[in-house]
């Protein structure tokens, strides 16, 4: 059966089901890589992490930074001198709950909060890319695999909500056309 054969409203509803089993696939691989990215930064730090492969990529040295924490540490709180003052939730551990949360969303269909999440993902890892480019000027191999499955994910999410508006407007010009047929004009 050849692409030509399905019918369009068909096409569309397998293009859109496959697409949120394939986001959920990729959402999955980035639980990997942060549950893979957490590990580093709960490790010794005097410890050689796995990925450390040159001076300019080395994941535990971006693991270990101030910068891995949500409400990065200060130096006191860094070398142990301060107690911490704040909340400290490590980066790859917020990555697993939101790569979580778009797997979850996507598996049920909800495309247009996919779409939110990755665009909020894709923006706080451009930012933590920023970091180990300019501040750091070293790189996490786990987050730049980070970094391209959430511009992965959110690519397909727009594709996924292109698609579903198509579908939407097809099926919404099937039933007009249904409810208002055109007559045969007549000829005298």
């Amino acid at each position: 059966m050849a692409s030509s054969d399905i019918p369009h409203g068909l096409a569309t509803r397998m293009y859109h089901g496959c697409m949120k089993y394939l986001i959920a696939l990729l959402a999955v691989a980035g639980i990997v890589v942060s549950s893979m990215a957490l590990h580093v930064h709960m490790m010794d730090p005097n410890a050689a992490p796995p990925c450390a492969i040159s001076e300019h990529w080395d994941c535990g040295a971006v693991g270990h930074s101030r910068y891995s924490w949500i409400l990065p540490k200060t130096m006191d709180e860094m070398d142990g001198d301060a107690p911490p003052s704040k909340l400290h939730i490590p980066v790859a551990a917020l990555g697993i709950a939101a790569y979580s949360l778009i797997a979850i969303l996507a598996l049920i269909g909800r495309m247009w909060l996919v779409f939110e999440l990755a665009q909020v993902g894709f923006l706080f890892a451009a930012f933590l890319s920023y970091i180990e480019a300019y501040i750091l000027e070293k790189w996490c191999i786990y987050c730049v695999w980070s970094q391209a499955l959430i511009a992965a994910i959110l690519l397909l999410s727009v594709v996924a909500l292109l698609l579903k508006f198509r579908k939407k407007r097809y099926s919404c010009a099937c039933k007009t056309a249904a409810d208002h047929p055109v007559e045969p004009a007549s000829v005298e």
